[in-house]
């Protein structure tokens, strides 16, 4: 196989008539696009809430503020769990482009919601997508990224989510007050509609999927096209040929397993605690909602500051180490934030929060793709998703919890950081797929 027909667009199909096979280099950006509408999308809840429980609109307390965020996150567990499924079993591409349209779809609807409990229900819908989009997104660019280079593939890719979520709180300081919350959702939405027709056409199917659905002749020519190695299952390798959830959950995988989860659901607890949360309470400290909103955008530019970094540091050290490190970082970090300080000096602080706290849980998703099987990664990446996203709902109830009974600062930060260290104990039970390997001899 030449370099050149591993880069160069091809003008043939591939068997079965499948979709002319496009330029390598289509693949990253369009997951990179769709994972930066998921983290606009899942953010844009927590970058109204402010002006909504202030301006009383749709008669929202604080109570159902919290509520519809959590449905949200429960309609994320459940597509989470049901997608990383689906997907190996019927494709990734195909799963991908659903997730991204059924969340968009869903968001520009809660423009127009009525009351709270369709807010409500529309959120807990849209999270059935967003939910989706995220382990199809990181199993896709994990298979096609360049040897070695997974971690920082992975990572890259989430930069997409936090430059969404930037997005998302820097329209915020000037839609919500200029116009209201309603056009938030509206441009979340809008996206999709270039988004889409480029995904059904540049966008290739996984070999490995294609592999493992018995199209073989289809995965050589894709893995061939985009200068892959086809990564072959080897019989005996993997707990008796257990597939899906049974494989995760079998003798030889199930430390690795529970130990992912419980990370997972420590760091997004973190994440969605952090972005739904932050700016009331900073308001809570006696900042004013210009500058809350501020500190929303800039802990979402450290996380992608953080990304870029942790990523290749991972690909160095491991995603395992590199995971725990980050994870105890944020822990420090976090628990200086309830030191008071000038406000230049806090902004630099809420920025260098941001590059520990979202990469952490980034790290576990790059632990998962790389020590997982192709034929089970993404049934891991969505278990890991949708197990952890207990902790995405946990986030906001803790925050709501302490902001109802006026604790939320400085205890918030406290209650952040202990999460924190939990997350960085829980990856030190894991083990590498070789490590795993030379157990099961």
């Amino acid at each position: 196989m030449s370099s050149a027909s591993a880069n160069t667009p091809a003008a043939s199909r591939r068997p079965g008539g499948a979709p002319i096979l496009r330029s390598r280099a289509w693949v990253a950006p369009l997951c990179w696009t769709a994972v930066l509408l998921d983290g606009f999308d899942a953010v844009v809840l927590g970058a109204v809430l402010p002006s909504m429980l202030e301006g009383g609109a749709l008669g929202m307390t604080t109570a159902e503020g919290t509520a519809v965020a959590t449905a949200g996150l429960v309609g994320m567990m459940i597509g989470a769990l049901a997608m990383g499924y689906l997907t190996d079993r019927l494709g990734r591409r195909r799963m991908l482009i659903g997730a991204v349209v059924l969340f968009s779809l869903l968001t520009f609807a809660a423009a127009f919601s009525p009351n709270v409990l369709v807010l409500g229900l529309l959120r807990f819908l849209a999270g059935l997508g967003l939910g989706g989009c995220l382990p199809t997104a990181i199993a896709m660019v994990t298979e096609f990224a360049r040897r070695g280079r997974g971690s920082n593939a992975t990572t890259v890719m989430m930069t997409g989510y936090h430059v969404g979520a930037v997005l998302t709180a820097a329209i915020a300081i000037v839609v919500v007050r200029q116009f209201g919350w309603q056009e938030m959702f509206v441009l979340g939405s809008l996206p999709a509609l270039v988004l889409v027709p480029l995904m059904l056409r540049y966008l290739p199917e996984s070999p490995s999927y294609l592999s493992s659905a018995g199209r073989t002749a289809e995965a050589r020519a894709v893995a061939e096209h985009y200068g892959l190695e086809l990564e072959h299952h080897a019989p005996g390798e993997d707990a008796a040929e257990k597939v899906g959830a049974s494989l995760l959950l079998s003798s030889g995988w199930r430390r690795n397993s529970i130990a992912i989860w419980i990370a997972s659901f420590m760091g997004l607890l973190l994440v969605y605690g952090l972005n739904t949360w932050l700016p009331q309470i900073m308001r809570a400290a006696d900042y004013d909602l210009g500058n809350s909103l501020g500190f929303l955008l800039i802990l979402n530019v450290g996380a992608v500051a953080g990304l870029w970094v942790s990523g290749r540091v991972a690909d160095r050290i491991t995603p395992r180490v590199a995971g725990i490190a980050w994870f105890l970082g944020s822990a420090v970090l976090l628990a200086a934030l309830a030191v008071k300080l000038p406000l230049a000096g806090i902004y630099v602080m809420v920025f260098l929060t941001g590059c520990f706290v979202f990469s952490s849980q980034v790290l576990v998703y790059a632990f998962t793709a790389a020590n997982h099987p192709p034929r089970v990664r993404a049934t891991a990446l969505g278990m890991s998703a949708g197990v952890g996203r207990l902790g995405a709902i946990s986030g906001p109830i803790v925050g709501g919890t302490l902001l109802g009974a006026g604790l939320a600062y400085p205890w918030g930060f406290f209650a952040f950081a202990a999460v924190g260290a939990l997350g960085g104990l829980a990856l030190t039970g894991t083990r590498t797929r070789q490590e795993l390997r030379e157990t099961a001899r």
